[in-house]
């Protein structure tokens, strides 16, 4: 019995940053309307496409 390739496993991701920038970061998602994990997730996945190039 041949065995299926797994999917795509999700990993967190733990980093630090200053508050004042993580704050003016969160105020820019709110006032464009997006999620700040939308926006970061978008951003690996432009990475990853691009193999590496932003």
């Amino acid at each position: 019995m041949a065995a299926t390739p797994k999917g795509p496993q999700k990993v967190r991701i733990d980093y630090n940053i200053d508050k004042p920038t993580y704050d003016d970061f969160v105020r820019m998602c709110s006032k464009k309307g997006y999620v700040p994990t939308v926006v970061v997730e978008r951003l690996m996945k432009k990475y990853v496409e691009q193999s590496g190039q932003l």
